[in-house]
């Protein structure tokens, strides 16, 4: 319990150096209050011996402990219960916009680019516990597995579930960034985040990706995109076996990276290319460092202050030593 106790006034302990000169003072007085009276004998004052004389220090010694309960109480003794209250100041709203075509079973990243992407978007996700996301998965066409929400553990749990299977084949990049900025256009949010990756080019969908740049312009949600996949060849799904397998081939790796920048630029993003799985960690550590959330954080000083239980002994031991001096001690003072 005292290891909790702090001093608001510590200086006041110089104070207590005026103790040890009072004690010699004391003494010198003590020495001096004594008049030397020579006698031939001291038989007829021989009488029972007393203990209240030597007694009689006592009460400066009640009074030196009123003193330095005194100036103990002067430096205010008192214990620190600190509360704090964590309030978010600038909350993002972000949906990661997912590629989920054929192509990114490409084993150019190991294993290959959709399981090296899950991983990393998870610890992605992981490292954002303050913010909202969402998920949007396209190929040949889009849809929203989750809107944004705060339940993580659910984004994870969704994210895991999602395979190529799922939508028709396809690249529709206009799709699926018109789909996100859907998904946020009436978000509450300060800032709006949308991070779009793709393998490919645009090769079929209704919206134009220009157009859906322009929307998420018009409603200010930033875009950062990343292309995904080495440069030159990779070993890429072709056709499908006789028991519905992939076949592999090597192919060219055509990304519109001119396409991901224009949409990056115009919205206010960046463009990011990962060749590797290194360098798709990296990319996704940058957004994340790029994207903080300011944490405005609230502390609460309550002060329980002790000397006063300090002042009431300081006051008693005053008022017995007065009390002894006027009574038990009063024909040797």
């Amino acid at each position: 319990m005292l290891e909790n106790i702090q001093f608001a006034n510590p200086q006041c302990f110089w104070l207590l150096l005026l103790l040890p000169l009072a004690i010699i003072w004391y003494i010198l007085k003590r020495k001096k209050a004594a008049a030397p009276l020579k006698i031939s004998t001291t038989q007829g004052f021989k009488t029972h011996a007393s203990l209240l004389p030597k007694l009689k220090p006592v009460l400066f010694v009640f009074r030196l402990l009123a003193i330095a309960l005194l100036i103990t109480a002067m430096a205010r003794p008192q214990t620190l219960d600190v509360t704090s209250r964590t309030s978010m100041t600038r909350g993002i709203d972000i949906v990661m916009a997912l590629d989920f075509s054929s192509s990114m079973l490409a084993k150019d990243l190991k294993p290959n680019r959709l399981t090296a992407l899950k991983e990393v978007v998870a610890e992605f996700i992981k490292n954002r516990p303050n913010d909202r996301i969402g998920l949007v998965a396209y190929a040949g066409e889009s849809y929203t597995p989750i809107p944004v929400t705060s339940d993580k553990p659910l984004v994870l749990n969704t994210l895991k579930s999602l395979d190529f299977e799922t939508l028709r084949d396809g690249t529709a990049i206009g799709m699926g960034l018109a789909t996100a900025v859907n998904r946020l256009k009436d978000s509450k949010a300060e800032s709006k985040v949308i991070i779009l990756l793709t393998d490919g080019v645009n090769n079929t969908g209704v919206i134009e990706p220009l157009t859906a740049t322009e929307l998420a312009k018009e409603y200010g949600i930033k875009t950062y995109t990343i292309g995904l996949g080495t440069n030159g060849m990779a070993m890429t799904p072709i056709a499908y076996n006789p028991d519905g397998s992939f076949r592999y081939g090597m192919q060219k790796v055509e990304i519109d990276e001119k396409l991901l920048q224009d949409i990056a630029r115009e919205t206010g993003g960046r463009y990011f290319r990962a060749t590797d799985n290194k360098k798709l960690e990296e990319i996704y550590e940058e957004i994340n460092q790029l994207e903080t959330t300011e944490i405005e954080e609230f502390k609460y000083y309550n002060y329980d202050e002790k000397f006063r239980p300090l002042v009431i002994l300081a006051g008693a031991l005053l008022f017995l030593e007065l009390l002894l001096r006027y009574t038990v001690f009063r024909s040797f003072v």
